[in-house]
């Protein structure tokens, strides 16, 4: 008896077929090349649609109807001195004034790909993956439904998380993991993700253990003002061992290291370059 391939206009409204396929990111180069950015790792709203040959519009209205799907896969939209520090990294790259940039990965591309229903390569690449899966043994099948069907289970709770904690770039990299250990793959955790603390940022400035206390304290008071000031929000709490006892400690991102930075530089004035404190007591 043939086995019938599920039409693959079937991928458009199942979540679960697009999680079991989306790790396939060589299927895009199978169809076509994507032009990316000079990193040869990210690409613009612009590019996409070209890729998939539709206007602008299609994907800004797609990445609308679709946002946490994406984000869970990559997406991002930089501002500020994000969007600048980025920019800036793309050599020769130059692009129209804008507060922000929208960029995708490979992965955010395919995700594209298995959503966009008015598009013949986007139906070329959803078939691809179809293919692929059909090659698949029943129990690789079965253990791939088991996977994302905890996945997804996973990705609501942590978009719950990031609605409740507001921390959404701490909520967006958890969810990266997840998503990547829940289909076998090894996690690709944009550095700007990786989490720190006041006692971290403070590790490797010199400073005397018996300093770091007051150090400590500084900092985190100074950090969390700047960040509710930035944000209108406290900042995630986490438990982290503290001189060995575990406590609730405030958590950032190195997306905001520029609020240690400017904080550093208001307290560790009050401190020489063997920790002694200069000024006041702490």
């Amino acid at each position: 008896m043939s086995t019938i391939i599920p039409d693959e206009l079937d991928m458009t409204e199942s979540r679960g077929m697009r999680a079991r396929t989306i790790q396939r990111i060589d299927v895009l180069d199978k169809v076509k090349a994507v032009a990316f950015l000079p990193d040869g790792l990210h690409a613009t709203t612009e590019i996409v649609a070209s890729y998939y040959e539709v206007g602008t519009e299609a994907i800004k209205s797609l990445v609308k109807d679709n946002r946490r799907e994406l984000e869970s896969n990559d997406y991002r939209v930089l501002t500020g001195a994000e969007r600048a520090a980025f920019v800036g990294s793309q050599k020769d790259l130059t692009l129209p004034p804008s507060r922000h940039i929208a960029v995708f990965t490979r992965r955010t591309i395919l995700n594209v790909g298995q959503l966009l229903a008015e598009s013949p390569v986007a139906k070329q690449v959803r078939t691809y993956l179809l293919n692929v899966e059909e090659e698949a043994t029943p129990e690789q099948k079965a253990t791939a439904i088991e996977k994302a069907a905890e996945a997804e289970a996973q990705l609501r709770a942590i978009e719950v998380l990031g609605r409740i904690d507001g921390n959404t770039s701490y909520a967006r990299s958890l969810s990266r993991h997840i998503a990547a250990r829940m289909l076998g793959q090894e996690p690709e955790v944009d550095p700007l993700d990786f989490t720190i603390t006041a006692d971290e940022y403070l590790t490797g400035k010199g400073m005397r253990e018996s300093d770091l206390p007051s150090a400590r304290t500084r900092m985190g008071k100074t950090v969390a003002a700047l960040y509710r000031a930035r944000y209108s929000k406290d900042p995630q709490k986490i438990r982290r061992p503290i001189n060995g006892v575990h406590r609730e400690v405030s958590v950032y991102t190195h997306r905001d290291i520029d609020l240690f930075d400017t904080a550093w530089s208001e307290i560790g004035r009050h401190y020489d370059v063997q920790g002694v404190l200069v000024g006041g007591a702490a």
